[in-house]
């Protein structure tokens, strides 16, 4: 469906509702939710959507403090035992009561075959029933933090489920898709009215919703436009009512119209590259015989060609903060003294690759999107300019994040690109999915690159487990400054947040990205 024809059909939709006397937003993303399934992909846009629609034991508070959700209260009966009283008086959207069942289904479920979430899933020993509304989690070892993991998994109807053939997760790596990947049948405060995959969704507030909802918005239509310029010009024009990203360049541009305005703020989301380090041969590379990326020499001489400076001035406008770090400030076990970056040194860069064996450079495939991040596809275009100066060619390849999530996910890949904010807002969100070595319980789910060392294994495990916040806070650092050591990824930097929001809009942003419908309202005319 072309533009136009998106927002005569979004204004249609708008025109019914306001003569209903409803508010309703359009928002405008550069992509979409790749599916309503809520253990499909575990990404922030995915997720955002999706948890308008379900549910989670633990939320955030606007403030990204925890809050109780479909669980009322938790505490640690031993070391390895939580009990989870859970809220009652809850239905899903089409009427089932909410219970102990759901929440051990869903568990199940996201730990299971196909599932993008089990990442979070993976310490669980057992989850067990005390009633109807209590549980009981025990975890194969200490995990204080269980709490916050369990902010990410969302709750879904073990009947709907059964009864849909959607027991098991859409799996986005293989193309399976199910009715959850269309449909939705949550506990959340909006329900799903309409789903055109790619093209435009549609939410209605759920009258039955247990809690409160701040905001006054009665339906929210949510459409795709991937063009930056297409999606700035529906904000100016009042076609929609809040979009994003708004390209670094037209900040200015926003916020001097008489309409709308760019609200800007960090972001916890730390952007950076991975290498394939596992295979012996790379897939798509002119080497042959042997993977250069085993040679930490060419980690570094990667690492010590990418201009991060001139990334931030020219294609960031300065709306980025280059890191040396694999987290962010704001998540805890950053340290601004490990904060630091090997230098910019092109010269440095080409005698590591000569020593490594490669003195003429070579080629390797660059997998990135160009949908997903702030300029994703010019950063990597940035890199591969940078490469180009050590004589190694950069074969990029960049797509719609529809077609590449499933092809990372997959490991079919021999460098490419990612941004990664932890979920729990803990460094050990990101030292179990991202550095430590993949293995099927779901432990380094998205190391794609599938970077290797024991002792960071082993650290990850005890900072999981660690109650002393001094002695966790030294493993924590530790674990940093190996990974620094080996090069184990490319970290690039922190982007900002920028949202394009109609004057006539009230809404919440936070550090996570996450867009809640229930904290956004509509002022009348």
């Amino acid at each position: 469906m072309s533009f136009k024809r998106q927002i005569i059909a979004a204004s249609a939709l708008a025109l019914v509702s306001a003569l209903a006397g409803a508010q309703t937003i359009r928002i405008a993303n550069q992509g979409d939710a790749l599916s309503l399934d809520p253990h499909s992909l575990n990404e922030s846009l995915q997720l955002s959507v999706t948890q308008n629609v379900y549910e989670t034991l633990t939320g955030r508070n606007k403030d990204l403090s925890l809050a109780p959700l479909l669980a009322t209260s938790w505490k640690q009966t031993s070391p390895t035992v939580w009990r989870f009283e859970l809220r009652k008086g809850v239905q899903f959207h089409d009427g089932t009561p909410f219970t102990a069942d759901d929440v051990l289904f869903s568990l199940a479920r996201a730990g299971g075959e196909g599932s993008d979430m089990n990442s979070y899933t993976n310490d669980i020993k057992e989850v067990r029933k005390v009633s109807d509304h209590a549980i009981d989690i025990e975890t194969k070892a200490p995990f204080p933090i269980l709490p916050d993991v369990l902010s990410q998994v969302a709750i879904m109807s073990k009947k709907w489920c059964e009864a849909n053939n959607a027991t098991k997760p859409v799996d986005r790596r293989k193309g399976i898709e199910n009715t959850a990947s269309f449909k939705a049948n949550g506990t959340g405060p909006y329900r799903v009215r309409e789903r055109q995959p790619d093209v435009r969704t549609t939410f209605v507030r759920n009258g039955t919703y247990w809690g409160k909802i701040e905001g006054n918005v009665q339906e929210v239509i949510f459409t795709k436009i991937s063009n930056p310029s297409t999606r700035v010009a529906a904000l100016l024009s009042g076609e929609v009512d809040v979009m994003e990203p708004v390209p670094v360049q037209d900040v200015a541009r926003v916020n001097a119209s008489p309409n709308a305005k760019v609200i800007v703020g960090p972001e916890l989301r730390t952007i950076f590259l991975g290498m394939d380090q596992k295979r012996d041969e790379l897939q798509y590379s002119s080497v042959k015989g042997k993977n250069p990326f085993k040679d930490k020499r060419v980690r570094q001489a990667f690492y010590q060609s990418i201009d991060i400076e001139g990334i931030k001035r020219t294609v960031m406008r300065g709306a980025s903060r280059p890191t040396g770090l694999m987290v962010g400030p704001g998540i805890t076990g950053f340290s601004e003294a490990q904060d630091k970056r090997l230098p910019y040194d092109p010269e440095a860069a080409k005698k590591l690759l000569a020593d490594a064996g490669y003195p003429q450079g070579f080629e390797v495939s660059m997998n990135c999107p160009n949908d997903r991040y702030v300029n994703d596809a010019q950063i990597c275009q940035a890199v591969a300019a940078g490469l180009a100066k050590i004589n190694v060619k950069i074969n990029l390849v960049a797509e719609t994040k529809g077609t590449y999530f499933p092809k990372i996910l997959r490991r079919d890949t021999s460098f490419y690109m990612l941004g990664w904010t932890p979920s729990t807002y803990d460094a050990h969100n990101a030292l179990n999915a991202l550095m430590a070595t993949p293995d099927p319980s779901g432990t380094g789910q998205f190391n794609l690159g599938s970077y290797s060392n024991p002792k960071v294994d082993a650290l990850t495990k005890q900072i999981q487990s660690e109650t002393d916040k001094a002695k966790r806070d030294a493993m924590i650092k530790e674990v940093f400054a190996i990974h620094a050591d080996d090069i184990g990824h490319l970290p690039l930097h922190q982007q900002s947040l920028a949202w394009g929001v109609s004057k006539k809009v009230a809404l919440t942003q936070l550090a996570d990205n996450f867009m809640f419908f229930k904290w956004m309202s509509v002022k009348g005319d």
